[in-house]
C-alpha cells in the first residue's frame, strides 16, 4: 500500500486572536474556570460571548485534555474556537501544554480542519515562558498528528487532512519573536521523534538488519550526516562476536551502525556532555538497541504478543531520531551514534544456551537464555563507544520485562555510573516531559551475573531484573560517564490518548536531545 505520510507546518502569526482566520482556534482554560480569562476578553466578545455562556452553564470543566467546540456567529476570523482544560492552575507546566496542542491537532484532523492556531500558551504566560511555550506547543502538535498507515488502503470517507498547517497565534510581538525561536526547536524535536516512530512502526519482514543500515544511510544523506554501516564480515574482523552470535540464527546478518554529527571542530575539546574526564574523543556518545525482531532465540519466547517484538529495535531507532535533530539543530558538539542491529530467530545456525562468547572488550559471557540478547549486542557497542573515549555515553534499550513490572508505563528506568550525569538527564527528563526514575546498579546486583565458567552470564535470577541487566552493562564502559535508559515500558502503547496515538512513541528523542542542548 502507499505510504500516507502526514505533514505538520509550525508557524506562529502575531495578529489579535478573534482576527485569527483559519478554520479553528485552540484556547486553554483552566480547572474551575468561572470567569473567561482576560486574555481571551477580546476573543469571546467577538464570539458574542460564546465563551462566558458556556462557562455560566457548567458545560466545560476545565479537566486536563477535555474539549468544547464553540461555533463563532459573531466577529471571530475562525469558524470554530476550541476549548482545552489545561488541568488545576496550579500544577501548570511545559508537558500539559504539550498534552493540550496534541489534543486540539487531532481533534482538528478529525473534524478536518487544515488550519489550526493555538493559543493555549495565553493564560500559562506566568509560569512558562515564550521560547518554551513556543517549543511543547510544536512538539506537541507535530507528534499529536502523527500515524501509522503505511499499509492501510486511503479512507475515502475521513475528513482528515494530509498537510495540517498549525499557527501559534500571539498578540504581542516581542512575545511572538520567543515563541518563533521556541516554535522551531519544537518543530525539529517532533519530526526526529516522529522519524524513530515510523520505522519503529516498521514489521520484521520491512525492516533487518540490512535495511535498518540503508535507512540510517538515506537519513544521513538526507541531514548531512557521517554514517558507516559494519557488515557481518567486517564484525568478524573487529572481534564484534556478541552481535555476531544473536544475528547468527538469521538470514538477515547482522550490522553496526555508526552516525557523526561534527558540531564543532574536532580535536582537543574543551570538556565533556558530562563534564566527565578530558579526553580526544566525541563530545559525547548515543547507543540503542535494535533487535529488529525478537523471538527469544532458542530460548522461545511464548506465542501471545510476539507481534510487538517489532519494537525490540526502538532504542536504535530512537538514535537516529536523536542523531537527525541534533543535525538539523545544528548543536555545536561532536556526537557519535551507535546502533548494534541483530535478528534474533532460532534455527540450526542459532547461538545456544550454554555458548560462551568472547566478547569485542575481551571478556567472556556465558549464555544462559538466548532471549536475554539486548545487554548482549549493547556490551559490544558499548565497549567499541568507551574505545572511542567520549565525554559521555547514554544508552537506550527496550532491556528487560522487570524494569516494566518495576515503573509501569509512565517511567523509564534510569542506570549509570556517574551522578551527575544522571542528575543533568533527569532536569532534562523534567523539560522534556520524557519521565525517568532512577534505579541502583551497584556491585551488589553484578554478583548475579557473575559466572563459574566465565567472566559473566547473560541473566540472573528473577529479583532485580532491570537491576542486574544494567550492573552487567557496565562491566563495559569502563570509567567512561554512562546513563543507561531502559525504555521497555515506555517505547510502545496500545492505548490511545487524546493528545497522541498507539503504536511506537518516539521515545528518548526528546529526552536525549534535550541533555545535549543543555550541555
Amino acid at each position: 500500500m502507499a505510504k500516507q505520510a502526514k505533514q505538520t507546518s509550525v508557524t506562529v502569526k502575531q495578529v489579535q486572536l478573534h482576527q485569527y482566520d483559519g478554520d479553528i482556534l485552540a484556547a486553554g482554560l483552566f480547572e474551575g474556570s468561572e470567569r473567561v480569562p482576560k486574555e481571551y476578553a477580546n476573543l469571546d466578545k467577538a464570539a458574542g460571548g460564546a465563551i462566558r455562556e458556556v462557562l455560566r452553564l457548567g458545560d466545560f470543566k476545565g479537566k486536563a485534555n477535555e474539549t468544547t467546540i464553540l461555533y463563532s456567529t459573531g466577529r471571530v476570523g475562525c469558524r470554530r474556537i476550541l476549548l482545552v482544560g489545561l488541568g488545576e492552575k496550579g500544577k501548570i507546566e511545559p508537558a500539559v501544554l504539550r498534552q493540550a496542542a496534541g489534543t486540539a491537532a487531532r481533534l482538528a484532523d478529525k473534524l478536518g480542519a487544515g488550519r489550526l492556531g493555538l493559543a493555549l500558551h495565553a493564560v500559562a504566560e506566568a509560569k512558562i515562558n515564550a521560547e518554551t511555550a513556543g517549543q511543547v506547543l510544536a512538539e506537541g502538535a507535530v507528534t499529536g498528528r502523527y500515524k501509522y498507515q503505511d499499509y492501510l488502503p486511503a479512507d475515502k470517507k475521513t475528513k482528515e487532512v494530509g498537510t495540517m498547517r498549525v499557527a501559534i497565534v500571539e498578540p504581542k510581538a516581542a512575545a511572538a519573536s520567543e515563541l518563533n525561536r521556541g516554535r522551531r526547536t519544537g518543530a525539529i524535536l517532533g519530526q526526529g521523534q516522529n522519524r524513530a516512530r515510523a520505522v519503529a512502526n516498521k514489521p520484521g519482514n520491512e525492516i533487518n538488519p540490512p535495511s535498518l543500515g540503508r535507512e540510517a544511510q538515506k537519513m544521513a544523506r538526507q541531514f548531512g550526516l557521517k554514517c558507516r554501516v559494519f557488515n557481518d564480515r567486517q564484525l568478524a574482523e573487529m572481534g564484534m562476536n556478541a552481535i555476531l552470535a544473536v544475528g547468527s540464527g538469521s538470514a538477515n546478518k547482522p550490522r553496526l551502525i555508526m552516525l557523526e554529527h561534527k558540531g564543532r571542530r574536532i580535536g582537543g575539546r574543551k570538556g565533556s556532555a558530562a563534564r566527565g574526564k578530558a579526553g580526544a574523543g566525541p563530545d559525547m556518545m548515543v547507543v540503542g538497541k535494535a533487535i529488529t525482531f525478537d523471538s527469544g532465540g532458542i530460548s522461545l519466547k511464548p506465542s501471545a504478543k510476539m507481534e510487538d517484538m517489532k519494537f525490540d529495535k526502538s532504542g536504535g531507532c530512537a538514535v537516529l531520531g536523536v542523531m537527525t535533530a541534533a543535525a538539523q539543530l545544528k548543536l555545536p558538539l561532536h556526537i557519535v551514534g551507535l546502533i548494534p542491529a541483530a535478528e534474533n530467530i532460532p534455527s540450526q545456525t542459532s547461538y545456544r544456551p550454554g555458548d560462551i562468547i568472547r566478547t569485542y572488550s575481551g571478556k567472556t559471557v556465558e549464555v544462559q537464555n538466548t532471549d536475554a540478547e539486548g545487554r548482549l549486542i549493547l556490551s559490544d557497542a558499548l565497549a567499541y563507544a568507551a574505545k572511542m573515549k567520549p565525554g559521555a555515553i547514554i544508552d537506550m534499550a527496550t532491556l528487560t520485562g522487570a524494569c516494566v513490572v518495576a515503573l509501569g508505563e509512565h517511567n523509564a528506568g534510569l542506570f549509570g555510573n556517574n551522578d551527575a550525569l544522571k542528575k543533568k538527564i533527569e532536569k532534562a527528563a523534567k523539560v522534556s516531559g520524557e519521565s525517568v526514575w532512577a534505579m541502583p546498579s551497584g556491585a551488589e546486583y553484578l554478583e548475579q551475573m557473575k559466572s563459574k565458567i566465565a567472566d559473566l552470564k547473560n541473566i540472573g535470577d528473577r529479583k532485580g531484573g532491570s537491576c542486574t541487566a544494567a550492573a552487567f552493562l557496565g562491566e563495559f564502559v569502563g570509567d567512561v560517564p554512562w546513563a543507561h535508559i531502559d525504555i521497555a515500558a515506555v517505547a510502545d502503547t496500545n492505548t490511545e490518548k487524546s493528545w497522541r496515538g498507539v503504536g511506537a512513541t518516539g521515545f528518548g528523542v526528546r529526552l536525549v536531545v534535550e541533555f545535549m542542548r543543555r550541555s
